[in-house]
């Protein structure tokens, strides 16, 4: 963008933000990631997986998508629960290894994309094979 006052005229981007957005989605992808894997006690969350983190642009909230192995409706429930209840315990350990000002609050949400790609996979090993030519 172009803004031209006061005899100054500045070109501003929105790139440079975007960049601090997915640089900070990372970071929190992978400490979340390594947390789950080697801190966090409660059993509900063994074998979690971060599969994706978002951050909105006033980097006030960050959006996690989590799946299991086991993807039964119930254990997501528990695993979402889980999540939620240790959050605030999460959130304090990623600010203490992250530098921000201000850490995102976390939003944990259940992703079914490993489910879907499962599906189609057992979809497609019931095809017949395809006829010789």
């Amino acid at each position: 963008m172009l803004y031209h006052g006061a005899g100054i005229l500045m070109v501003t981007s929105r790139k440079p933000a975007a960049l601090r957005q997915k640089r900070l989605a990372d970071q929190i992808q992978q400490v979340l990631g390594e947390m789950l894997s080697t801190e966090l006690a409660d059993p509900r969350l063994e074998l979690v997986t971060v599969t994706d983190v978002q951050v909105d642009r006033e980097f006030d909230y960050a959006n996690i998508w989590v799946c299991a192995l086991d993807s039964s409706p119930d254990h997501q429930k528990e695993i979402l629960r889980g999540l939620h209840s240790a959050s605030g315990y999460i959130r304090k350990r990623l600010a203490e290894r992250i530098d921000i000002r201000k850490m995102p609050r976390l939003v944990f949400h259940w992703d079914p994309a490993p489910e879907r790609i499962t599906r189609v996979q057992e979809i497609l090993a019931h095809l017949p094979p395809p006829a010789e030519s």
